[in-house]
């Protein structure tokens, strides 16, 4: 199941899980690149700054995502897809869904609340 959330609940939501998600990005050779990054809100986007592979990464891939995992067992992940724009040594993220998600705790699948941005 997913729940959807508004850009304001998005806003809500991160300063919920805090300014510190995964980004990933999709290499030249199709691999996923995981990295820990720091996100503050610049208007409407959420800004990181990168490294050298997750900047070429998204600069040719645009499409994103953050991650935040749970703060508690049995709690919702935060992930938030994305179009990146690489400024330098950050990248930009305009956030295009999120949702909340959880693996069911009574078998296969998950429990997931959808944030439209």
């Amino acid at each position: 199941m997913s729940i959807g959330v508004e850009l304001d609940r998005l806003r809500d939501e991160v300063e919920r899980f805090g300014p510190s998600p995964y980004l990933l990005t999709v290499s030249d050779d199709g691999r996923p690149h995981a990295t820990a990054v720091t996100v503050r809100w610049d208007g409407d986007e959420l800004v990181a700054g990168v490294g050298r592979r997750s900047a070429a990464n998204a600069v040719d891939r645009p499409d994103i995502s953050l991650l935040w995992a749970p703060f508690e067992g049995g709690g919702f992940s935060l992930i938030v897809d994305g179009r990146a724009v690489v400024d330098g040594e950050e990248v930009r993220v305009t956030a295009e869904r999120a949702i909340l998600h959880r693996q069911r705790a009574d078998g296969p699948g998950s429990d997931c609340l959808r944030l439209d941005p």
